[in-house]
């Protein structure tokens, strides 16, 4: 395997753009599914249909959402630009754009392991007189943890292999924000690139691997410690 000094720095910018993004979106991806879960009110369906839409768009339709969004003449451009905070074609705007893309995976699998509590539990909890919040960091909480885990790895995962979005709001600046899936795409654009890609294609594939292979660990050990 020969990487450059320019793959290990897109390596690590990947990296640190997957956790990043899947860090920041933690709390609201929890928050989104304790909401769809436990609360009834009017439009639910179509919140759930903002969650997902994410997951049937095109990233590149994502990416230029985005663009227009925090773009000079945007909305979140113009907040931006009073702050004083240079946004687009940085590493930030690729955190942005992987947090968009994977958070309909977050949400799901949050989802999944509230929808999965026994609501009995919830009830003995309201019966002996818990607050919400009580009951939210006693029961939902520990009782979502696999739910949170399962989420967090999928979109990290997801976040890895962000192309479309990335390359509309960050650009494709080597050192700066090439990722993985941006170098791929450079070397394979070259006709002496091939041994370049499939470098960075193996290391792509063994950073899947070790992810899936976490995944599974941290969930059999949850639900043995579950079951125990």
């Amino acid at each position: 395997m020969n990487l450059s000094p320019q793959d290990i720095t897109a390596i690590l910018l990947s990296m640190k753009i997957a956790v990043t993004a899947t860090l920041l979106s933690l709390p609201f991806g929890f928050a989104t599914a304790w909401f769809m879960v436990f609360r009834r009110f009017r439009g639910k369906v179509l919140l759930e249909v903002l969650v997902n839409l994410p997951l049937t768009l095109p990233p590149v339709v994502i990416g230029y959402f985005l663009l227009l969004f925090f773009g000079r003449n945007g909305w979140g451009g113009a907040v931006l630009k009073a702050a004083d905070i240079e946004f687009i074609f940085t590493w930030k705007a690729a955190v942005v754009a992987s947090a968009t893309v994977g958070f309909p995976l977050l949400v799901r699998s949050i989802r999944l392991g509230m929808e999965s509590i026994d609501r009995q539990l919830l009830q003995a909890s309201r019966s002996l007189g818990a607050s919400w919040y009580d009951t939210l960091f006693t029961v939902v909480l520990p009782l979502s943890f696999r739910g949170m885990v399962a989420g967090s790895s999928l979109m990290f995962a997801r976040s890895l292999g962000e192309f479309g979005a990335t390359i509309i709001v960050a650009g494709n600046i080597p050192g700066l924000t090439q990722t993985i899936p941006l170098a791929i795409y450079d070397y394979a654009s070259s006709p002496t690139g091939t041994s370049m890609a499939l470098s960075l294609c193996a290391v792509s594939v063994a950073l899947s691997v070790i992810i899936l292979l976490l995944h599974e660990v941290i969930g059999k050990k949850l639900e043995h410690g579950g079951q125990a």
